[in-house]
């Protein structure tokens, strides 16, 4: 899939994750993230590890907080950023102008319109992370939790139906 790079920020390899995610599967609730707290022999604490099982239609969903307000993504590693729904960027308080829309990303059922953002915090199951890039897209239906947080974390692994965030 062909992801326009116009300057250093966007690349969003979001329309495989858009077209999997909008496919008509069945959306079932998927068991919330589990935060497993532990500390190391000296009583220091490790680092929340969350556990995400995966949904019977083979995506991952987390509910994060953007900017402190709760939205469900479907956690897609392959996007490098943050991409939310118009409504989703409504309700966490971005600002944004329709009006304003470019083309930010160029899959195969042709060009992205949204526009480039920087969000105040993300947060899942207390890994926050300031400052965070992303961008909001015309007529998505479903935000994306992509790179510009993931990347930041210490890990991200795959375990047969889990994915384990460090």
């Amino acid at each position: 899939m062909a992801v326009a790079m116009s300057k250093s920020l966007l690349p969003f390899a979001i329309m495989g994750g858009l077209i999997g995610v909008m496919m008509p599967t069945s959306r079932d609730e998927a068991a919330p993230p589990v935060a497993e707290r532990s500390a190391d022999a000296d009583g220091n604490a490790i680092p929340i590890e969350t556990r995400i099982r995966r949904n019977p239609n083979g995506h991952f969903f987390v509910t994060a907080h953007v900017n402190g307000e709760p939205v469900r993504f479907v956690v897609d590693t392959g996007a490098t950023g943050v991409a939310l729904t118009e409504e989703d960027a409504r309700r966490a308080g971005v600002r944004f102008d329709p009006a304003s829309f470019d083309v930010v990303a160029q899959g195969a059922g042709g060009p992205l319109s949204g526009q480039r953002i920087s969000l105040r915090s993300v947060e899942l199951d207390g890994k926050e992370r300031l400052h965070v890039s992303g961008v909001v897209i015309a007529g998505a239906d479903l935000s994306l939790l992509g790179q510009s947080y993931l990347s930041r974390l210490r890990s991200v692994e795959m375990r047969g139906e889990e994915m384990i965030l460090r």
